[in-house]
């Protein structure tokens, strides 16, 4: 037997994390026994559609590199990868359930579902369709259609006995059938439910496992009975835990949950964010965290999934990332900071940017950031044209308040040493102005803090003599010197 696993979404959004880490965990059991992960559009929901979504479904499974063997793009053996291109399927499904009496036309209005609700509640009774319409003689139902009355189609669900199925993860599982009403299967406007798409769409398209939030357990029922009246053997289920927030509520976006785009967008790797959903809920060992997609897929059985939900800890999503970051060969971590650069630095910064600029700058920041935006932050000063003195107050720190006097002289002192070095490196500046405080009696870290403000406009920067190098000279003492003026006139 093939292995063969799906990922099919609606494309009624983006996708959100605990839905693509279904996906992840898909691809990862397909490429583990060597068998197929295929991606399915499930656009039966024709009143929820958004335009863009799929198109943003393939980009965050592509940039989280998870490839699909089979799908709307590539075609397949099983095709149209669609749902709203395969109605002609879901239709014949419908009138084989029809003929073997295993469904039934409903036609309940919109109000009569209400009443009958009403009267629910009322009567303290769970909620549900009461049946009414399966009383209808088959032939009433089907002349009532031919003239127009407007009807869904139900599956009838057996009145008495239980329904026993098997996941994966939790083993056999009964319901009592007289607890599962009879659900929708096909739409007054002609498109099917999930029930009934995914049933004939996994039965068609050879489908082994089917990977899906526990929140589809009550459902398994429905849709074994749904398996079985088709003739259809039934899939492989293994119903995945939630992902909660660290407060234990459901996982949201107020936890700092995004799409996956939006953590593409963020300054997250791919590898990553892979690497941290294939864990949530999943170990190879119950201790081993950095793993590498190959790692995963060849250790990865659907199989060992824990059933407790998992918790989403963004802190160890951003440690996570920055030990990718650090992990990078150099000139690949290079290119990453300058396309990020590229992107955040102001329109007026001239690009491309220098590759030898940003090459220079990596090895000073690496160690210094967990997401890509934190790159420019630390770096923006050195491709600037200008820089603006910071105000007097920020120059002064603590350490210069209550000797204000001091900052400029301090400041001066540093502008003469530094214009006759001869030469204008890391080492140099360090030494010359270790020279200055001690001449000085300045606080080497009071004075170093001063130069930093002055030349980067900041306070956290990357270490400052290698900073001031790539800032050079001229650059360097102008800012020291416009400095230096700030103070004075403040004073005077």
């Amino acid at each position: 037997m093939t292995v063969r696993l799906r990922y099919a979404p609606s494309p009624t959004g983006d996708p959100h994390v605990g839905n693509i880490r279904s996906a992840l965990w898909a691809w990862a059991f397909a490429r583990h026994e060597g068998g197929v992960f295929y991606l399915r559009i499930e656009d039966t929901d024709q009143t929820r559609l958004v335009p863009g979504s799929i198109e943003r479904i393939e980009a965050s499974l592509r940039w989280l590199g998870l490839d699909w063997d089979e799908g709307p793009d590539v075609g397949g053996p099983y095709g149209p990868y669609v749902q709203s291109q395969r109605l002609d399927g879901y239709r014949e499904a419908t009138g084989r359930l029809l003929a073997s009496d295993n469904a039934y036309r409903c036609f309940c209005t919109p109000a009569d579902l209400e009443a009958m609700r009403e009267a629910q509640r009322a009567a303290k009774q769970p909620p549900g369709y009461d049946g009414r319409c399966r009383l209808i003689p088959a032939a009433e139902a089907e002349a009532r259609a031919a003239a127009g009355e407007s009807f869904v189609v139900r599956f009838a669900m057996p009145r008495e006995g239980t329904t026993t199925f098997t996941d994966l993860l939790r083993g056999e599982i009964t319901y009592e059938n007289r607890l599962l009403d009879d659900f929708v299967i096909l739409k007054s406007d002609g498109f099917p439910t999930y029930h009934l798409a995914h049933a004939v769409d996994d039965h068609l398209m050879a489908t082994t496992h089917v990977t899906r939030g526990d929140e589809w357990l009550p459902s398994a029922p429905r849709h074994v009975r749904l398996f079985e009246a088709l003739g259809h053997p039934v899939p492989i289920y293994v119903h995945t835990p939630v992902i909660l927030g660290p407060d234990g509520g459901k996982l949201s976006k107020r936890h700092g949950a995004k799409s996956v785009l939006e953590y593409a967008e963020d300054g997250y790797l791919p590898d990553a964010l892979f690497n941290f959903l294939s864990i949530l809920g999943w170990s190879p060992d119950g201790a081993t965290e950095i793993l590498s997609r190959q790692q995963v897929v060849d250790a990865f059985d659907i199989k060992d999934l824990v059933v407790h939900p998992a918790v989403f800890d963004t802190q160890k999503l951003e440690w996570m990332n920055g030990v990718y970051m650090r992990a990078m060969a150099e000139d690949e971590l290079s290119e990453v900071f300058a396309r990020e650069l590229e992107r955040a630095l102001p329109a007026d910064v001239v690009r491309p940017l220098d590759r030898a600029l940003v090459a220079a700058i990596t090895p000073l920041v690496r160690e210094r950031v967990k997401l890509l935006p934190e790159v420019t932050a630390l770096v923006d000063f050195l491709f600037a044209s200008d820089v603006a003195a910071p105000p007097r107050d920020q120059l002064l720190g603590k350490a210069y308040r209550n000797r204000a006097d001091a900052a400029p002289a301090a400041i001066d002192a540093a502008v003469a040493a530094l214009d006759a070095l001869e030469a204008w490196d890391a080492a140099a500046i360090e030494e010359c102005l270790r020279a200055v405080a001690a001449q000085t009696g300045e606080k080497p870290g009071d004075l170093f803090m001063l130069c930093r403000l002055a030349v980067t406009g900041k306070n956290v920067t990357p270490p400052l003599f290698e900073s001031m190098e790539l800032v050079g000279r001229d650059a360097s003492l102008d800012r020291l010197g416009r400095a230096a003026e700030v103070l004075r006139a403040a004073a005077g």
